[in-house]
């Protein structure tokens, strides 16, 4: 529940607009970034680092100060998780990081993927290397940009004045959510199934990320294994799983 300082607060800030209430408020609820960057797929591009990325948040988190409306009845964490990261893509999208290029490169290392797993029956990175056509290195990169979707988990939870919410909860109600979208049994048992048929590297990392609610960085550790190496891991379980269910689809 928010604390009588901190309704007062709101209420002198909703109707004075005075920029002092409105300096507290920011800096109160600045720890709501990191939370939100924390838990994004997302890797600062070059020329950027962390803290660029933390900045970004700041212009989301200063718009959904200036529109919150307490008299609604909303928390204000609901409000503003979306509005922060909503600002991070909208700066990171400014950067052109993800380029055309970035993308077709991308769709190539997915087609490859889905040829090996029809030839083949699993994945090796020495198949898709070939299957590509490209250096070691470069196949790496292109995993690390497999990752930059964006995706946070609908099961995790956000840190609210009256407790802690499922993230799909801050979303607007006319989203189809993820459990309407797996509400059909044989769904649920074709994304359980094709999560079994990941390596268990792969497969761990997307347990840790997405069940267990971990960072990138914290995952890191766990592995022994640097962040970025974390970030190519992840869009690769993203990308084998995506080629495993859209399998199973054709097959079905």
């Amino acid at each position: 529940m928010k604390t009588d300082e901190e309704r007062a607060l709101w209420e002198e800030f909703y109707s004075s607009r005075a920029v002092k209430c409105r300096d507290e408020l920011v800096t109160r609820y600045l720890p709501l970034i990191k939370y939100v960057v924390g838990r994004m797929a997302v890797t600062p591009p070059s020329g950027l680092d962390y803290e660029d990325i933390l900045s970004f948040g700041v212009f989301g988190l200063l718009d959904a100060v200036d529109k919150f409306d307490p008299a609604k009845g909303f928390v204000f964490q609901t409000y503003a998780i979306p509005r922060i990261r909503g600002a991070i893509l909208d700066e990171l999208r400014k950067c052109d990081w993800f380029s055309r290029t970035g993308r077709e490169k991308v769709q190539k290392y997915n087609r490859a993927l889905e040829k090996i797993l029809r030839d083949k029956g699993e994945f090796r990175d020495e198949w898709i290397i070939q299957e590509m056509g490209v250096d070691p290195d470069e196949y790496y990169e292109i995993q690390e940009l497999a990752s930059r979707g964006y995706i946070t988990s609908l099961d995790d939870t956000a840190p609210l004045d009256d407790g802690e919410v499922p993230i799909e909860a801050t979303l607007a109600d006319d989203r189809e959510t993820a459990v309407e979208r797996l509400d059909d049994e044989s769904d649920k048992q074709q994304l359980v199934e094709a999560l079994q048929e990941l390596p268990d590297r792969e497969r761990q990392m997307l347990s840790l990320y997405y069940y267990e609610g971990l960072t990138l960085k914290e995952i890191g550790a766990i592995l022994g294994v640097s962040e970025s190496r974390v970030s190519q891991i992840h869009g690769k379980g993203l990308s084998m799983l995506r080629a495993i269910l859209k399998e199973k689809l054709n097959a079905s």
